[in-house]
Parts: C-alpha cells; sequence; structure tokens
C-alpha cells in the first residue's frame, strides 16, 4: 500500500491511499490534483472518504463522486466497519472521537511493512486538535489508542501546522534539544512524522514523560492521574 500526499487551501492535506490500480481518497479537498494523478497512473477511484466531517475537510467531495464512478462511506459507516478492502489490502479503521465525535484514524500497512496513520485533525505534527466535542475523557482513550503503535509509525495529519506547532511546544518546554532535530526533517512536500519523533516533542502526547510533569508540577497543575495529566495539559495550554 502507498500514500500520496496532496495540498489545497493553506494548510489542509489531502491523501490517496492505492495498492495496484484501486485507490481511495481520504480528506479529498485537492480534488483536481487528485484526478490528474489518478488519470496519469490509470489507477480506479473506489472510495470517497473522510476523516471527519469537517467543511475543511470534505470540500473535494462532490467533484471526486461525479467524475469517477467511486463511492463515498461515511466516517460513523466506516468506525461501525472498522475496516474495507482496497486491492487485496485491508484497511483498518480506528474510532479517534474528541476533535469530533465522528473522527476516525486510518491505519495503513505500506509496502515496506511500517505502519501508518493518517489521523486527521485528532493527531497533528506537533500538537493534537481542539476538542470541539468537549469530552476530554473519550480525547484521551484516542490518543492513547494511537499511542499503542510502535514508535516507527508515520503519522500523516490533516494540517501542516508544524512550525507553528513546535513554535508553541518551545514555549512549554524551551529545555527540551528534540526541536531543532525535528524541524529539519519537515518537509513541506511530504508532511509526516513518526510516532518517536512526537513523543520528544509533542507535549499533548508526553503526559507520562517526567520532564512534562516536572513543569506542570511547577504550575501547581494536577499530575496524580494520567487523566489529571491529560486535562491539565489540555485545559491549560
Amino acid at each position: 500500500m502507498e500514500i500520496k500526499q496532496f495540498r489545497y487551501s493553506a494548510d489542509n492535506l489531502s491523501y490517496i491511499i492505492y495498492n495496484g490500480d484501486e485507490c481511495a481518497a481520504i480528506d479529498g479537498g485537492a480534488a483536481d490534483e487528485i484526478l490528474d494523478f489518478i488519470n496519469n497512473k490509470n489507477i480506479k477511484l473506489k472510495y470517497v472518504l473522510n476523516t471527519h466531517a469537517h467543511p475543511d475537510h470534505t470540500p473535494g467531495n462532490s467533484k471526486l463522486l461525479n467524475e469517477t464512478e467511486s463511492k463515498f462511506i461515511t466516517c460513523e459507516k466506516l468506525a461501525e466497519q472498522k475496516s474495507f478492502m482496497l486491492g487485496t489490502e485491508n484497511i483498518d479503521i480506528l474510532s479517534t472521537p474528541g476533535h469530533t465525535e465522528d473522527s476516525i484514524t486510518f491505519h495503513i500497512m505500506l509496502e515496506n511493512k511500517k505502519n501508518a496513520l493518517i489521523t486527521g485533525d485528532t493527531l497533528f505534527n506537533g500538537t493534537v486538535g481542539t476538542c470541539f466535542t468537549g469530552d476530554l475523557e473519550g480525547f484521551l482513550k484516542s490518543v492513547n489508542l494511537i499511542l499503542k503503535f510502535s514508535e516507527d509509525t508515520l503519522i500523516y495529519s490533516g494540517h501542516d501546522y508544524v512550525r507553528a506547532n513546535i513554535a508553541f511546544a518551545k514555549t512549554i518546554d524551551p529545555e527540551n534539544n528534540n526541536f531543532d532535530k525535528y524541524l529539519n526533517k519537515h518537509d513541506e512536500s511530504h508532511v509526516t512524522s513518526s510516532l518517536g519523533d512526537e513523543l520528544k516533542v509533542n507535549p499533548y502526547l508526553r503526559f507520562n514523560d517526567p520532564a512534562m510533569i516536572e513543569i506542570m508540577n511547577k504550575r501547581n497543575l494536577p499530575v496524580e492521574s494520567e487523566t489529571d495529566r491529560w486535562n491539565s495539559i489540555m485545559h491549560v495550554y
């Protein structure tokens, strides 16, 4: 399975996942570029999908559906199915509510046998999404579901906010020497990071990191339980 990333609007990211001559579009706002790509590759667009239904992630759906024989599947249906087939490969669906109720994450096994997650606005490279649902406990469960993957898992998110995210993270943990290394890997033409790199720089994934706990302690924030630490980070930062 392969992943092709496309940029649209100011910072949104679209994806094609493809195996052989079949593909699926995820958050296909870059509809024209996607259609050019699949036509040049002679790949059939089988599904039009989204990580969640916010309007900045769905503007390409109608064009892709109108100009191909593809099928649309809602996030809710995908979460219920828990997987779908693309060519000979199975794509797993993780229900990851928090940013929105319908947020899902796509788990793909790449050709090199590495795991990849298309996380939408649940997990960004360098931060997490806003908890519009207000369900911080549910959001923590979603994040912990992602954290079960190996550290070499690649994270593909819904936006490229990387430079702003790291600038903000530096204000929280200025002694952290991993930020410059992380930024040196940042490629605007192919925005991704490993889960291991996220665990070094992303404050919202570091709620069990002793250095982050010390920072929260200095601010007299609750840190007794994992839930306390998560809530402290989400409410304050």
